[in-house]
Order: structure tokens, then C-alpha cells, then sequence
């Protein structure tokens, strides 16, 4: 005996892939979210005020302990663990280095030279039309890699990707030179203004981009499932004179 699928089953089907739908995680919060960008910021608020009037063992020492019980307050909340242990990692690898160095603006040195790493990886990922933004948000999101054959959709990325190239060569040559100059604390304030306010900006023309690029695969997939759906204008033609 054959069972039919009843509407209820359709609809509840229908209720799960809207949920999933509803479930992805954001650009912003694949990121850490608003909290874990403004987070990023505390240890470095710590960080120069203590320096100044303590020094750097102290200062070190603080920007860890903000680290560490910023990284605890998201576990307790239950948030992403990535976010959390990553910046823990980074704040003790910064500190790591100024230790070495005997300087707090060692703190800063990994930031200004990995900036320019990624803006140097943004640029060739783009040259090699293999554009990171794309590369990363369909690999995260474990989504095919069709938009790269579609030119639209490629340049969609392109853009998102020079916008986030533009970001780290402004962060490396800005704060390279307050480095040389040795200005901690400008170097500290530098690093505030031009983290979390410049991410929220290009993240809103990588959404931007995203959405455009999305379109453009949907268009080109349509246009192709259109194109094989039409019969061939010989065939009707040889039908007709049967």
C-alpha cells in the first residue's frame, strides 16, 4: 500500500529550510560579532594607560587578565569559541613580543606587520581571480565555488576584496610610521580608530558585494536552466514537415 506525502510533511519541510535559512551566521558574526570587535579593543585601552604609570610588566600583565576574563564572559555566555580563543591567543602573542622587545609599542608590531601580509594575499587572491572574500564566506558556509566561473559575481568579490586590501595598507603604513616615530600611546589610539570603525565599513560593502555576487549566480543559473528547458529550433522545424 503506497503512501502519499501529505501537505503537513510539505509544510513542515518547507518550516525547517527557512530555519536554516534563518540560523546562518552573519559576515559580522562569523567575525566574533559587535561584542568580540569592541572586545578586541580593551586590551590595548589597558595596555597604555598601565604602561605609562607602571610599565610594561605591569601593563602586560593587565592586557592578558582583560584578555583572559573577556575570553571567560563569552564562554559563560555561550558564545562562538573561535572568536574567544583566538583573541586570547593574539593578545598573549602580542604581549609575547613586547616582552622581547622591552617596548610596549611591541605590542603593536605583529598587527602592523600582518596587516600588510594580508593586503599583499587580498591582492594576488584577486589577481589569480580567486578573490578571498569569496573564496572564504563560500568556504565557511561550505557552499559550491560556481560564482569564480561567473564574471559578475568574480567582480563582486574583487571589489570586497580590494576594499578589505585598501584597509590593511592603510593600517600598515599609518601605524608603521607612528611605530618608527615612537609614539606609543598615538600608536595605541591609531590602533583603536583605524580596528573596529574601518572593519564595520568594509564588512558593510563586503555584505554589499555578497549579495550582489549572490544575484548574479542566481541570474546565470536561471539563464542556463532556461536556455536547456528551450527545444531546438531544428527539430521543431523538422517535426513540422513531418
Amino acid at each position: 500500500m503506497t503512501h502519499s506525502s501529505s501537505p503537513q510533511s510539505s509544510q513542515d519541510a518547507k518550516n525547517l529550510d527557512a530555519n536554516e535559512s534563518q540560523a546562518e551566521p552573519t559576515l559580522l558574526e562569523q567575525m566574533g560579532g559587535l561584542s568580540g570587535l569592541v572586545s578586541a579593543t580593551l586590551p590595548v585601552l589597558v595596555l597604555i594607560p598601565v604602561n605609562n604609570f607602571f610599565g610594561l610588566g605591569p601593563a602586560l600583565a593587565a592586557a592578558l587578565g582583560v584578555a583572559v576574563a573577556i575570553a571567560i564572559w563569552r564562554v559563560l555566555r555561550k558564545e562562538t569559541l573561535q572568536p574567544a580563543i583566538s583573541g586570547l591567543l593574539g593578545v598573549a602573542l602580542c604581549a609575547a613580543i613586547a616582552w622581547f622587545t622591552g617596548d610596549a609599542k611591541g605590542y603593536f608590531l605583529y598587527g602592523i606587520w600582518m596587516s600588510l601580509a594580508l593586503c599583499i594575499a587580498a591582492v594576488l587572491s584577486i589577481l589569480f581571480r580567486w578573490p578571498a572574500v569569496g573564496v572564504i564566506w563560500k568556504g565557511i558556509n561550505g557552499e559550491e565555488m560556481q560564482w569564480q566561473k561567473i564574471t559578475p559575481a568574480r567582480r563582486a568579490y574583487a571589489i570586497a576584496t580590494g576594499g578589505w586590501a585598501v584597509i590593511f595598507l592603510a593600517r600598515f603604513i599609518v601605524q608603521r610610521a607612528i611605530y618608527d616615530a615612537d609614539a606609543t600611546t598615538a600608536l595605541g589610539v591609531t590602533r583603536i580608530l583605524m580596528g573596529w570603525p574601518l572593519t564595520l565599513l568594509v564588512t558593510a560593502l563586503t555584505v554589499w558585494m555578497v549579495r550582489r555576487a549572490d544575484t548574479a549566480v542566481e541570474e546565470a543559473t536561471g539563464a542556463g536552466e532556461r536556455t536547456q528547458a528551450q527545444p531546438e529550433p531544428l527539430q521543431e522545424a523538422e517535426v513540422e514537415n513531418d
